[in-house]
This record gives structure tokens, sequence and C-alpha cells, in this order.
């Protein structure tokens, strides 16, 4: 189990501290590509008015889900192998991280899957983009708090294997989501002005989803083999 210390004042500048920063803030500006891939696409089913407060919804929601889920890392890592599902139902039992994983799983590839329906079949080249179904901003932002869930769980896991220190880690995951909301902008427009990366996006992001049901399945071979 990782034990998360706090780091005193004359530790905070130290080559190790900053590297471990700098190292934690790239990792997961990494891992949150797909995340920011999924909000874009999101988003841009959002009336105009709508997006940059969605987007700014986004970003402190994230903050905060990855902060609250830093400072319970310790007790996230101790549900390890204590199965929620016991091994009698599936032959095979599933704790915290693999209900989620599954679950996740399940969300971004049956998202993705409608994504490309609606691209491919379920727009009507004579209606116009303004006519065209939009989400509403509670749809949107559920289904970016729940797919953002499954990614801050991962996110966090990288944290706690890369940094020692709480602040170290809370300051990089801050920064990290702010470089992504930064850049989620154009990420977004430029998504929305090529439909070939879309749908390659699209694809990527059901992939994504296959991997977290395939992890979150065979958890416990994970577990027994620590």
């Amino acid at each position: 189990m990782i034990d998360l210390l706090f780091i005193s004042g004359s530790e905070l500048f130290t080559f190790e501290s900053l590297l471990s920063f700098v190292i934690l803030v790239v990792l997961e500006v990494v891992l949150g590509i797909d995340n920011v891939i999924f909000v874009s696409i999101i988003l841009n089913r959002l009336p105009k008015n709508l997006q940059k407060k969605a987007r700014r919804t986004w970003m402190v929601t994230g903050i905060l889900s990855r902060c609250l889920l830093l400072a319970a890392l310790s007790w996230l890592l101790a549900q390890k192998g204590k199965y929620i599902i016991p091994e009698s139902w599936f032959g095979k039992g599933f704790d915290l991280a693999s209900i989620v994983m599954l679950v996740g799983g399940l969300f971004l590839i049956y998202k993705s899957v409608k994504e490309i329906h609606h691209k491919l079949e379920g727009e009507d080249p004579s209606q116009s983009q303004a006519s065209q179904k939009k989400l509403t901003f509670g749809q949107a932002i559920i289904q970016i708090l729940i797919i953002d869930a499954v990614f801050s769980f991962d996110s966090v896991i990288t944290a706690g294997g890369t940094a020692k220190h709480l602040e170290i880690m809370v300051a990089a995951v801050v920064v990290a989501m702010i470089v992504m909301f930064t850049f989620s902008p154009k990420i977004a427009s430029f998504i929305e002005k090529h439909p070939t990366l879309k749908m390659l996006a699209l694809s990527f992001l059901v992939m994504i989803g296959v991997s977290l049901i395939v992890e979150g399945w065979n958890s416990d071979i994970h577990t027994n083999s620590i």
C-alpha cells in the first residue's frame, strides 16, 4: 500500500520533488488525451452558448474528483482484492476498481458506437446545423461526469505510483487539468472540422472501452499475481 506523506516547505523545491512533479504532469496529460477527446465530442453536441459553461464545469468537477480520490488513495488501494461481487457469481471476484472499469468501459463503448451511428446514419444532409438534435446542458454534464470518473480512477492510481507526497500529486493533477482545459476547445474544433478524424477518435474510444472491460474482467489475475 502507498503511504501518502505530507511534505515540508524545505522539501517542496528539492530536485526529486520537482522531477516527480514534472513527470506526473506529463503522464496525467498523456493519460487525459482520451478523456479530452470524449469531452470534446460531447461538447460539440451542445449549443454554442453552453459549450464554455460546460467546459468550465468539466474542469472544476475534474479537479475536485481527482483531488478527492487522491485524498482517499490509500483506502482505494486497500480495496484491491476485496470483492464486492463474490467469486461464486461469475467464477471470479470483482472489487471496486474492476467494477468501475467494467461499467466505464461499457458506457464508453455505448456512447462511442452511438456517436458513430449518429454520424453515419443519424444525420440528414438536408438538415441545417442548427436544426440537428442537440444535447441539453444537464445530459452533457452527466455523461462527462460518468466517464471522467473512470478516467480519474486511472489517473489517480498513476499519480500514487509516481509521487510520494500528496501535495505534489494534487498540484500535478491541477496543472494537468488546466492544460487539458486550455487545449480542449482547439481539439474540439479540430475534430468537428475533420469528420474522418472524428471517426478515428471514436474508434479509438471504442478500443479504450474494450481495454477497460478486459482489464476489469481480468483484475483478479493482476491481484493474485501481486
